[in-house]
């Protein structure tokens, strides 16, 4: 069987970026697990690994214009690292449409940067729809044993409510169902979460779950996936860490990353479900305030790098 092909970007080279990538495919448990491409400004890693005593992987160079990697100031945001980032996302992006990856791994960047640096995003998720021209994307974050696919994510309490739409959800257990088969190599068990309490005790305690929710199940089992629902959120998320659910749809940011955090420290992935090819990351930041002092743990992203060689595996393209 054919090797994955796994690309990993720097993130922003003054935070622990390109620490955690040296550090997790170092490691002899992941480093032989695909054939892994590190992503970025070639100085940065080079900085990094001379530092760390670390060896370095396949580099594929993506310098960005202007100010160069080695002139990034370890320890803080600055334009320069964010430029950085977003050369290396830009061209791991370009790699994967071209067929060039199974899977894409992007190490932490800073929305203070890209600020500095001018782009418009907030993050990474929307760079990627905009290079990709991809719209209606949803999140998926692991960690511990649970796997949550949200609705939405970064919204307000009033405007998640707003989302939560028949097609919406539907939507996101269709995108569920998907990367499940990636990652599971089988249908999974989808349980969807009500939005309401006690999913809205038919209707008492709210309306949405029944006139949208309920149906979207209801659309999904018609189409063979395995989905449940809505039920009981305080009742659900229990039951699925206990194995009794192989993926978790919550309707809005705080209802899914609260449990999944709690059961999953320091090894949380966050997928990005609806682009043209498969994305995970680690689920914290550039941790500024620890970069260059070698002490940055690499739990998330070896889990986001084990999670897309499996996904990258099970990818049916």
């Amino acid at each position: 069987m054919r090797r994955p092909r796994v690309l990993v970007t720097s993130g922003d080279p003054g935070g622990i970026g390109p620490e955690l990538v040296l550090r997790a495919l170092a490691d002899p448990g992941t480093g032989g697990l695909a054939a892994f491409t590190a992503v970025g400004a070639p100085a940065c890693f080079q900085r990094a690994a001379a530092a760390l005593g670390l060896p370095l992987p396949h580099i594929h160079p993506a310098d960005p214009p202007g100010t160069g990697a080695d002139e990034v100031a370890v320890g803080r945001p600055s334009a320069a690292g964010g430029r950085t980032a977003v050369a290396a996302v830009r061209e791991a992006a370009r790699l994967m449409a071209a067929g060039d990856g199974d899977a894409l791994v992007t190490a932490p960047v800073s929305k203070e940067a890209l600020r500095l640096a001018g782009y418009p995003w907030p993050g990474q998720t929307e760079m990627l729809a905009d290079l990709c021209a991809a719209r209606d994307l949803r999140v998926l974050l692991m960690a511990g044993p649970l796997r949550v696919v949200h609705v939405s994510a970064h919204r307000s309490l009033r405007d998640a409510i707003v989302a939560v739409t028949e097609a919406g959800v539907l939507r996101t257990i269709e995108l569920a169902d998907d990367i499940g088969r990636r990652l599971l190599g089988r249908a999974a068990r989808i349980a969807v979460a009500g939005l309401n309490p006690h999913a809205g005790e038919h209707g008492i305690l709210g309306e949405e779950d029944e006139r949208f929710i309920r149906p979207a199940v209801a659309r999904a089992r018609a189409q063979g996936i395995d989905a449940d629902g809505p039920l009981s959120a305080d009742t659900l998320f229990p039951r699925a860490a206990a194995g009794q659910a192989d993926l978790v749809v919550a309707m809005y940011h705080d209802q899914g990353h609260i449990p999944v955090k709690l059961l999953g420290r320091d090894e949380g992935v966050a997928v990005t479900l609806g682009l043209p090819f498969l994305r995970m990351s680690p689920d914290h930041g550039a941790a500024f305030d620890i970069a260059g002092r070698g002490v940055a743990r690499p739990g998330s992203m070896t889990a986001a790098i084990r999670a897309a060689v499996a996904a990258g595996r099970g990818d049916p393209r």
